[in-house]
């Protein structure tokens, strides 16, 4: 049972480092080819709508890794993770609320908000679709 709380534990942590380190190099990346502007220039909200598309597919890929390396339950572990960021996407737009839009539009706060647990689902639906049924539950 122990060993299966850390395989847990290191499931979700290895899909959040997954994400997290995808979206960070794909920030760093689109501001040293000049796609994103550098410092403290201000961003677009086609720029913002980009990088919302980015961070999706990596929140799935994360989910999807987070179901993988899951000892039971995958979907459950996904949605834990979905949660998580969630959680972390929310306290996020809390914390910064008043520095926006300077720092970025307010939709773009919420929709990583909103997009924290159905994009967990696809990666652990997908998931789910290469498993046989009865290891699905």
């Amino acid at each position: 049972m122990a060993k299966n709380i850390l395989l847990s534990i290191g499931a979700v942590i290895a899909g959040a480092a997954i994400s997290i380190l995808l979206e960070v190099g794909t920030d760093a990346l689109m501001h040293a080819t000049g796609i994103f502007p550098k410092g403290e220039g201000s961003m677009s909200d086609s720029l913002f709508g980009l990088a919302t598309a980015y961070r999706t597919i990596f929140g799935v890929l994360g989910a999807y890794i987070t179901a993988r390396l899951a000892p039971n339950r995958p979907m459950m572990h996904a949605l834990i993770l979905g949660a998580l960021g969630t959680v972390a996407a929310a306290a996020g737009a809390i914390a910064m609320w008043d520095k926006m839009p300077v720092i970025g539009p307010k939709w773009y706060a919420l929709v990583l908000i909103v997009l924290g647990l159905p994009t967990a689902w696809l990666g652990g639906k997908l998931r789910l679709m290469q498993l046989p049924g009865e290891m699905r539950g």
